[in-house]
């Protein structure tokens, strides 16, 4: 039979160690350390590293992002460009700072921007200036790295010379700024809020003498906007309502001039800088006021309050009222008072600054509305328990109205100093001379009101479905009070 030979252990473990020897350690990327960052010698530009391996060294800044792996880049312009740059092809975690260099080391570096995965970032790269991106991974381990770099050209109309022709109105453009120039001896348009570091130009020849109105818009940064008209950049005459950031730039255009249009930004603060110019012709001003009553009698003065709106926004020269019985008015918002009732046509048209017309016309209706009360009795004395007539007669001098009487008498516990009696409704017509129209009522009197003494009562009279010119003469009070014995 054949003998098993058996073994210690240890002696077993230990030759499974001899066998597979010690880890084998992940060698750091060549660009690891900032003094050996790769050199960026031209753009495009695209490299793709595993940043496993990587380290931080002593003294690292860690701005944007805790990165325990880090690479270096380092580029220096011959030329003043724009760098776009982004991660795209990278993992997730990876990011990237942008440093300028004014020294030497980490010390001589100086923060410009922060980019993530998904992001990109574009600067202006000075000519002779350095520029160092750190990219990293917030964990250790494997992490694809890919930094791509390139130009950004300056747009097609960077420059006066080759000013974007618009053809017909309305037009709208969008336009990347980033890389936009300031050529040499483009100025600054007057009544800009800061110097401009950067434009593009469009040009226009209208057929027609009309107003325009050219607008500019962005996400970023306030545009500036500004309107000439030259055949040189050195010879321009800066015309329109002035500088425009976000508010339109209304002119007068004269048919066959060329008119220039600069679109400018200041310093860049991050970010992109797109934006969008857009030339249409002025809309005419909205015309537009109202009353302050709708039912004016001849004993009112009526305001005619003046909301007209220009869309070119520059303002009015003037604006005039007619009233439609023959009277007008120049003032902005004018008051007037009409001699009879009627109907009539009130027109308020108006006048911008750049000539632009428009109206707007209601027809008001003035109609005067009025009754009083020209007579009330009641009896001079009285005792408990009788019932006495309280009469109301108004007159009525103009229109046939439907009207309500309320009568009231006093009482010293109610609320407001009166009781209700009663209410009465009927048609009231027209009167000649001192002739009136009575409501009739009775009244029976009561302990309470001899406790007191005497009872005063009150009428008030409201017309139906209409405004009484005069209210004042609508309520009557009993005099003298009827003594309750």
């Amino acid at each position: 039979m054949r003998r098993l030979a058996f073994f210690p252990l240890g002696v077993l473990i230990a030759a499974a160690i001899a066998t597979v020897g010690p880890a084998a350690a992940v060698a750091a990327p060549a660009n690891d350390n900032f003094a050996n960052a790769t050199v960026v010698s031209a753009l495009p530009f695209t490299d793709s590293v595993d940043l496993n391996g990587a380290t931080t060294e002593p003294g690292e800044p860690q701005y944007c992002s805790s990165t325990p792996q880090t690479v270096w880049y380092v580029y220096t312009p011959t030329a003043t460009t724009t760098v776009a740059v982004n991660l795209n092809g990278s993992a997730t975690a990876v990011s990237a700072v942008l440093w300028q260099s004014f020294g030497s080391g980490f010390g001589g570096l100086s923060f410009q921007r922060c980019l993530f995965y998904g992001g990109s970032l574009e600067f202006s790269a000075s000519a002779g200036s350095t520029y160092y991106i750190q990219a990293g991974s917030n964990n250790t381990g494997s992490a694809l790295l890919q930094l791509n770099l390139q130009q950004v050209p300056p747009p097609a109309n960077d420059n006066f010379a080759n000013a974007g022709s618009i053809g017909t109105l309305p037009f709208s453009d969008n336009v990347d700024m980033s890389a936009a120039t300031l050529e040499p001896g483009e100025r600054t348009p007057a009544g800009a809020f800061t110097p401009i570091t950067a434009s593009v130009w469009y040009a226009f020849t209208p057929l027609v003498t009309e107003s325009l109105s050219a607008s500019a818009n962005s996400c970023c940064i306030t545009p500036i906007l500004a309107v000439y008209t030259g055949s040189s950049l050195t010879g321009l005459t800066q015309v329109g309502t002035g500088v425009s950031g976000f508010g339109p730039d209304t002119f007068r255009a004269v048919a066959g001039t060329t008119y220039n249009f600069q679109l400018a930004r200041s310093v860049v603060f991050g970010g992109s800088a797109f934006m969008s110019f857009s030339l249409q012709v002025t809309p005419p001003p909205v015309t537009s006021f109202f009353l302050s009553l709708i039912d004016p009698s001849v004993f009112d003065t009526v305001s005619f309050v003046n909301s007209s709106y220009d869309p070119g926004q520059i303002g009015f020269q003037s604006q005039l009222w007619t009233f439609g019985d023959g009277t007008s008015s120049s003032l902005v918002s004018p008051s007037h008072r009409y001699a009879a009732d009627g109907s009539y046509t009130v027109k308020l048209a108006v006048t911008t600054l750049d000539g632009r017309t428009a109206s707007a016309s209601t027809v008001l209706m003035v109609k005067t509305n009025d009754v009083a009360i020209a007579k009330f009795s009641a009896p001079t004395s009285t005792g408990v328990g009788q019932t006495r007539a309280v009469t109301v007669g108004l007159s009525n001098k103009r229109y046939g109205e439907t009207v309500q009487v309320q009568l009231f008498k006093s009482d010293p516990a109610a609320y407001n100093g009166y009781d209700l009696v009663g209410t009465l409704t009927q048609d009231v017509p027209v009167q000649s001379s001192n002739r009136t129209v009575t409501f009739d009522f009775t009244y029976t009197f009561t302990a309470n009101d001899a406790a007191v003494g005497k009872v005063t009562f009150e009428a008030i009279a409201s017309i139906i479905g209409a405004r009484d010119a005069q209210p004042a003469d609508n309520t009557a009070i009993s005099t003298p009070p009827t003594k309750v014995n």
